[in-house]
C-alpha cells in the first residue's frame, strides 16, 4: 500500500510532504498512529547509531496477540541536496529508506530471495529537510554465512561438508548472476549479507534455490557501463569475506570456475577482482 500527498512545488517547499509505503498488515502491529511516532519511538534492542542514522530490532504485538519483529532503520539527517531534489522531482525515491523498499520490491519481482519490507517512508520537511525510515521483517532462526559456514564445518562429516559447500557455492553463483545478468550490483556482496536457516547447517538441502536470502540492498544500483569492474567489485567483496573457517582456496576456485562460464570477459573480471581483493586485504592489514 502507498500513501502520497505530494502537492505543488510551492507547497512542497513551504510545507514538505510524505511518501509512505507499507504492507497491509503493518498498522495492525504498529498502531493507527504509527506514522506520527516512527521517527521518535524508542527502540533499544540491538540498537546501533552512527552519523545521523540508527538501526534497532523492534518487537511489535497486534491486538490479538500476534508478534512481528522488524529491524527499523532510520535516517534522521540526510544531505540537503537530496532534500532539494525530492522537492523538485517528487516522483523519484531520493532517501535510503524508500530506495531500499524499491530495491527489495525489484528483487522479489525477479525471483531473488530477500526479506520482507513491511513499511518505509520518505519524509520531506519545509525547505527540503529530508528524513527516511524502513522496517524489514526479521529473518527468524537464520544465520549469516560468516557464522553458518563455520557452524556447518564443525557439525557435518568432512565429505558431507564438502557436498554442502559445493551446493551452496552453486547457489551463490546463481544469485550473483541473478543480479549481474541484469546489470544490477549489490555493492555490499559480503558473506554477512547472505542468510540461511540455522537448520540447514545440519544437512545438505535437496536444493538451495530460494533458501539463501540477500539483505541490505540499500546501495544496490543498475549500471550500463564499466560492467567488468562492477562485477569485479562485488566478487572481490565475496572473496574477501569468505575468509572464514571451513572455506578453502579450492572452494573459491570452484566458485570462480562456475561463475566465469556465464559471464562476458571472464579474464578481465577475474583480474580486476583479484586487484580489488588485494586492496581490501591491504586496507585491513594490521598496522605497525
Amino acid at each position: 500500500m502507498s500513501d502520497e500527498k505530494i502537492g505543488g512545488l510551492w507547497s512542497r517547499w513551504k510545507h514538505g510532504y510524505q511518501k509512505i509505503r507499507h504492507a497491509p498488515d503493518w498498522p495492525e502491529f504498529a498502531g493507527a498512529d504509527w506514522l506520527d511516532r516512527i521517527m521518535s519511538v524508542e527502540v533499544t534492542d540491538q540498537f546501533f547509531q552512527k552519523q545521523g542514522r540508527s538501526i534497532a530490532r523492534w518487537t511489535l504485538t497486534s491486538a490479538d496477540g500476534r508478534t512481528l519483529i522488524v529491524f527499523l532503520k532510520r535516517h534522521y539527517v540526510l544531505p540537503r541536496k537530496l532534500g532539494l531534489r525530492a522537492v523538485l522531482f517528487p516522483h523519484r525515491s531520493w532517501s535510503p529508506g524508500l530506495q531500499e523498499w524499491d530495491h527489495l520490491a525489484w528483487a522479489e519481482k525477479q525471483g531473488l530471495p530477500v526479506p520482507r519490507a513491511v513499511a518505509a517512508g520518505e519524509l520531506v520537511g519545509p525547505r527540503g529537510h529530508l528524513q527516511s525510515f524502513i522496517a524489514i521483517e526479521e529473518l527468524k532462526d537464520m544465520l549469516p554465512l560468516h557464522e553458518a559456514v563455520p557452524l556447518a564445518s564443525s557439525t557435518l562429516e568432512a565429505r558431507t561438508f564438502d557436498r554442502w559447500k559445493n551446493s551452496l557455492s552453486d547457489e551463490l553463483v546463481r544469485l550473483s548472476l541473478g543480479f549481474h545478468g541484469r546489470n544490477t550490483f549489490h555493492k555490499d556482496w559480503y558473506f554477512c549479507h547472505f542468510y540461511i536457516d540455522k537448520g540447514d547447517t545440519n544437512s545438505v538441502p535437496n536444493e538451495w534455490a530460494g533458501r539463501v536470502r540477500v539483505i541490505d540492498l540499500h546501495r544496490m544500483a543498475r549500471h550500463r557501463f564499466m560492467l567488468p569492474w562492477r562485477k569485479a567489485k562485488d566478487l572481490a567483496q565475496l572473496l574477501y569475506s569468505s575468509d572464514v573457517p571451513g572455506v578453502t582456496e579450492a572452494d573459491r576456485q570452484g566458485f570462480w570456475k562456475n561463475y566465469s562460464q556465464h559471464t562476458r570477459l571472464p579474464w578481465l573480471v577475474g583480474w580486476l577482482a583479484r586487484i580489488k581483493w588485494r586492496l581490501y586485504r591491504r586496507h585491513d592489514a594490521p598496522k605497525g
